[in-house]
């Protein structure tokens, strides 16, 4: 279950929790009294209530980043 913390804690904090999440720990971030989005690590599992991930954009290593191509054309993929 993740921590609740403050937007205000998390920027005063943030190389310490960044450190946390990295060992296990996962976070549920409060804005204006309401959650608002959650910090875990790539290799967490997602929160029942939380979001999935449709397409995983990152480049594998590389240090050129992901071509726009790719993008587009997985894009195309999810709105059919």
């Amino acid at each position: 279950m993740p921590k609740d913390i403050s937007i205000k804690e998390l920027r005063e904090n943030l190389s310490s929790i960044a450190d946390r999440v990295e060992k296990g720990e996962s976070y549920r971030v409060i804005r204006r009294s309401k959650p608002s989005f959650f910090i875990m690590s790539i290799e967490s599992e997602i929160p029942e209530e939380g979001w999935e991930t449709v397409v995983d954009f990152t480049d594998g290593g590389k240090t050129k980043g992901v071509r726009i191509e790719e993008v587009m054309k997985e894009m195309k993929k999810i709105l059919k």
